[in-house]
């Protein structure tokens, strides 16, 4: 494919965003950049949120590791669109009814300020991790297959993506993000569709549907206790990953309560939930045909799984299904980059600023935040990189590890919140917050000793909240002792 056609289509897709961003910040003043000023549709923070949700990740690696893994993943799957339900159901009422911005305000509400900053300042860690995790799978594709033939270094490419994204972001917010989140979910299915539709219709491929069943790529249920894989800890985990990545995340749920009613977004949340089943489904089965075209057509594939659907895409597939990938590609990376940047944004400056209690004019109110947007862009272009030079052959192992030790504190700090009475004391809670974790990694480390053969897999994030939690309730005792 052609530097110069990818080059181009990638700042013809930046222009396009940069003018919804000019168009849907007209008029609007500094609060729609927290909130949208709560006029969202919420069949379109729905459709949008599947770009959100799925990324480059999903893109990428979901398909790659379907050989090794057969359709286990959606194991995971169904216990996301359980917790989605969930979320909808419990936190979006009390979100609401607390009328907050950031959804760490419950925090302050509940136990004070103290466990307030330190649940914002986990999350502001966790979503650091996770976005740039995401970023960086999709800048080192188009890296590999088409800049570094140009002697472009990914330093450089990183550097100018953040740039732009900084640049049709920094105005417009979360009243941007649901725009655009809805135009890159688009593409990304088209791209989807799209090399499904070109697959089943290859010569090759006629008997495609027997190649299936017969390939032994389908299997979805692990009946394994022992395994990390094991379904019920699958569909567990995947349950309380959608409760503190989505519930608990100021990113995904920015955009539910920039909808005006709690009805509307508890509509979105759970027509979300149903539409995300069918799209990782097409994603497995997107999978499966790669490996079997690759197989019967006699292509060498790569020995790195996620590099499987970009070497078909790029390299073995007529240039406009390269072109149609590319797009969703760069469909993937947008909503990774652009509302992790905004969520942080904000959270950095409500919860841990405090930009709305110190008096400050809109004027003043906007430089911080464009300072602090600005800083956060230098904070994503440093964790790509760390990553690139870092290397990390599994990405989507990576990112739920990251998730199960991050998102795992801010999950035990809300549960002690909704379930139980009285309050720890305050100054020990960001110390549970961090035991927690690194207790729960050296378990996981000797998990095969220490219990049996059993293997820690995802639900890791289960295992540090409720060390939180613990270490909650014993403060809890000491200070009413």
């Amino acid at each position: 494919m052609s530097p110069v056609l990818l080059l181009s289509i990638v700042f013809g897709y930046f222009l396009l965003l940069l003018g919804i961003a000019w168009y849907t910040s007209r008029g609007a003043g500094e609060h729609a950049f927290y909130s949208g000023e709560r006029k969202s549709l919420w069949y379109v923070v729905a459709f949008g949120m599947i770009g959100t949700s799925l990324s480059g990740v999903t893109f990428i690696s979901v398909p790659g590791m379907v050989q090794a893994k057969g359709w286990t993943y959606f194991q995971l799957v169904i216990g996301f669109a359980i917790g989605y339900w969930i979320v909808a159901g419990v936190l979006l009422p009390l979100y609401y009814r607390l009328q907050l911005t950031s959804i760490y305000g419950y925090l302050r509400e509940r136990f004070g300020m103290t466990s307030y900053r330190t649940g914002a300042a986990f999350f502001i860690l966790s979503r650091l991790a996770g976005a740039t995790i995401r970023i960086y799978v999709v800048l080192n594709v188009i890296q590999l297959f088409v800049l570094d033939a140009m002697g472009v270094p990914f330093e450089l490419t990183a550097f100018v993506v953040l740039l732009m994204i900084v640049l049709y972001t920094l105005k417009g917010g979360v009243k941007t993000i649901v725009w655009t989140d809805t135009l890159q979910t688009l593409f990304m299915l088209g791209a989807l569709v799209g090399t499904i539709v070109f697959i089943t219709n290859a010569a090759e491929m006629m008997e495609w549907r027997s190649f299936l069943s017969s390939s032994g790529m389908t299997g979805v249920i692990n009946t394994d206790w022992r395994s990390d894989g094991f379904f019920l800890k699958q569909i567990l985990a995947g349950i309380f990953i959608t409760i503190a990545m989505t519930g608990l995340d100021q990113e995904m749920m920015q955009k539910n309560l920039s909808v005006a009613t709690v009805g509307g977004a508890k509509k979105n949340m759970r027509v979300f939930s149903v539409t995300l089943l069918g799209v990782n489904l097409l994603f497995l089965l997107l999978g499966a045909l790669l490996y079997l075209y690759a197989s019967k057509v006699g292509i060498a594939l790569p020995e790195r799984s996620d590099d499987v659907f970009p070497t078909l895409a790029l390299k073995q597939f007529p240039v406009w299904l390269g072109l149609l990938f590319i797009i969703g590609l760069i469909s993937a990376l947008f909503p990774s980059a652009d509302g992790a940047l905004t969520a942080l944004t904000a959270s950095t400056c409500i919860d841990l600023i405090g930009i709305r209690d110190r008096g400050w004019d809109e004027a003043r109110q906007k430089q911080v935040r464009q300072r602090v947007h600005l800083g956060m862009a230098v904070l994503f272009l440093a964790f790509v990189l760390y990553f690139h030079w870092l290397a990390t052959p599994t990405v989507i192992k990576t990112l739920f590890d990251v998730a199960g030790f991050t998102y795992g504190p801010l999950l035990g700090l809300f549960a002690y919140g909704l379930f139980f009475k009285g309050k720890p004391t305050e100054r020990w809670v960001p110390l549970v917050c961090i035991a927690a974790p690194i207790i729960t990694f050296f378990i996981r480390m000797y998990s095969k000793q220490l219990l049996f053969g059993y293997q820690m897999g995802f639900e890791v994030m289960l295992v540090v909240a409720a060390i939180t939690m613990g270490g909650l309730a014993i403060l809890r005792r000491e200070a009413a002792a």
